[in-house]
């Protein structure tokens, strides 16, 4: 199962955009080309505030939905705030928690949009003002008798935010591979982090993923996995500097999903960034995600 988020073709300011257009063109796509049918997604409502705050601070949560954060914060945050955009984000934690209960029976299920791993307990920054994987990560453990959750960020900006809210929860492990030089520049420390160089190449991409991904399966074993699968790792990405090819960022997928099949486990995906300067690209991307997931594990 998809989630669908309808708000995001609705008209939102200018400001608001960064970056819109793949959400609408992407469940299109899928449906066009036979990968998935319209039965296949759901339109997710807002998320309540008691699964919102298992995370975030009360103070902070206040001052971002009564739209009362500082012109700074709202800089940081990457946006100028408004009820649209906070109700956004709320339909995007509310898609990837109801993904997570749907992957317990189906196995796999996506969200179009989610991944907002920048989004701190107490503020929001990079384009992310609330943290959906750690949220819906928490609602698992508390209702669905989860013992240890994995969260694969393939992103190519770290997930820093993600890092800060796991980091003393043994029960949540944290994976990020990202730019050594790339956002954010202050980066926090996860449970495992594998920086890469400018300009990696398939090759070293995807035998640094294979080393460390299999030896976090191997030591931690979880019982659930969020994966953040981002595709501004192309090296056709306007904010990436890395240069993974199209069928580089598919193996990736091929392998994170083999391995998630021979666990046994759910997976929810994420679809995080992707900037490459042709929406085409960004689409395609992300598309064989969606394609490589579903023919492995549906």
């Amino acid at each position: 199962m998809i989630a669908f988020h309808p708000i995001y073709v609705h008209p939102l300011p200018e400001n608001h955009r960064f970056p819109m257009e793949k959400y609408d063109l992407l469940p299109k796509q899928l449906v066009y080309e036979g990968t998935a049918n319209e039965a296949d997604f759901f339109e997710p409502g807002f998320l309540s505030e008691e699964h919102l705050l298992s995370v975030h601070n009360d103070n902070y949560w206040r001052n971002l939905s009564e739209l009362k954060l500082s012109d700074r914060e709202q800089r940081v945050s990457g946006f100028v705030h408004s009820k649209a955009l906070v109700d956004r984000e709320r339909c995007i934690m509310e898609g990837t928690l109801r993904a997570a209960e749907i992957a317990l029976t189906t196995h796999i299920a996506f969200n179009i949009a989610g991944g907002t791993h920048h989004a701190f307990a107490d503020r929001g920054e990079g384009f992310c003002l609330l943290n959906d994987q750690v949220i819906a990560a928490h609602f698992l453990l508390k209702n669905h008798g989860m013992g240890k959750i994995l969260i694969v960020d393939l992103d190519v900006h770290q997930g820093n935010g993600t890092a800060a809210l796991v980091r003393n929860d043994e029960r949540i492990f944290s994976f990020s591979m990202h730019g050594r030089n790339n956002y954010p520049l202050q980066k926090e420390q996860s449970d495992m982090d594998v920086e890469l160089e400018d300009g990696i190449q398939d090759k070293e991409y995807l035998t640094l993923l294979a080393r460390n991904l299999d030896d976090i399966l191997g030591k931690f074993q979880p019982d659930f996995v969020f994966y953040q699968c981002g595709v501004d790792i192309l090296a056709t990405d306007k904010l990436g500097k890395l240069a993974v090819s199209m069928n580089g960022c598919r193996e990736r997928d091929r392998f994170v999903f083999d391995r998630i099949r021979q666990l046994g486990v759910p997976v929810v995906c994420t679809m995080g960034g992707g900037y490459s300067p042709q929406t085409k690209d960004i689409v395609e991307a992300h598309a064989q995600t969606f394609r490589t997931g579903m023919d492995l594990l549906r």
